[in-house]
C-alpha cells in the first residue's frame, strides 16, 4: 500500500496518525493477549496455574496490611508507599511503628 504524504492534509495527516497509533495499540494488546495465553498453556502442561508461577503477586494487588491505628483500627497501612496521616501523627507523638503492630 503506497501512500503520497505530500499530496495529504495536515487534517488528512492527523488523521492517518491517530489511525496509526489506534493500530499499534491493538496490536499489542492482541500480541500480550496472546503471550499470556501461551504462557497459562505452558503452565497447564506442568500442573501450575500461571498466577502459582508467579508468585501470586499480580500487578495491582494489595499487601496485607501491617499496622493499625491505635485510635480507628479500620485504618491500617502496609508499610509500604507514602505513610498515611494517622501514622504521621502517632510518630510525631512518640508512638512507635511497633506500637501499631498488628
Amino acid at each position: 500500500m503506497q501512500i503520497n504524504l505530500d499530496t495529504l492534509s495536515k487534517d488528512e495527516l492527523q488523521k492517518l496518525k491517530s489511525d496509526v497509533d489506534k493500530a499499534l495499540k491493538s496490536i499489542d494488546s492482541r500480541r500480550k493477549a496472546e503471550a499470556k495465553k501461551a504462557a497459562e498453556h505452558a503452565a497447564k502442561e506442568y500442573g501450575f496455574s500461571l498466577d502459582e508461577l508467579l508468585g501470586g503477586t499480580v500487578k495491582g494487588s494489595k499487601s496485607a496490611p501491617k499496622y493499625a491505628n491505635p485510635a480507628d483500627a479500620s485504618q491500617t497501612w502496609t508499610g509500604r508507599g507514602r505513610k498515611p496521616n494517622w501514622v504521621i501523627a502517632a510518630l510525631g507523638a512518640g508512638q512507635s511503628l511497633d506500637d501499631m503492630k498488628i
